[in-house]
């Protein structure tokens, strides 16, 4: 697609042409998801779904950070029962209270957030009570 559009050849023409000697030779065989279904043809049509996707690709939290901090508190409270060590239950615990205690003392944009620190005792008692009982 590097050449330039001949004079006298209209715009349409000199396209097609193009992209007929790409699909002979095979071109767009080669280009992923080749034969597969659309994504999303079932669902409206959405002006921002490229941001979306982008976002999604790259991890980027759509959600208001005191949401996200709700979240990753839940997260982290599920994640315990795989957890090896009581050290690295601490570690965990503890590293979601610092950002409880920093969201309590200046409040993050978006809703409340609802959430106290971890009793990181009690809940070292659970998990071991936990991997004692399996």
């Amino acid at each position: 697609m590097t050449e330039r559009k001949p004079t006298g050849v209209s715009f349409e023409s000199w396209v097609d042409k193009q992209i007929r000697e790409s699909e002979q030779r095979g071109d767009f065989s080669q280009l992923p998801g080749f034969g597969k279904p659309l994504e999303a043809m079932d669902r409206p049509y959405d002006d921002t779904w490229w941001i979306k996707a982008k976002m999604q690709r790259e991890g980027v939290s759509v959600l208001p950070p005191t949401l996200a901090l709700r979240k990753e508190a839940e997260d982290t409270v599920a994640a315990l029962p795989e957890v090896r060590t009581e050290a690295e239950v601490r570690r965990m615990l503890t590293e979601v209270n610092e950002k409880i205690d920093a969201a309590v003392r200046r409040p993050p944009p978006g809703p409340l957030l609802n959430l106290r620190p971890f009793d990181v005792e009690a809940l070292v008692d659970e998990w071991r009570a936990a991997r004692e009982a399996s």
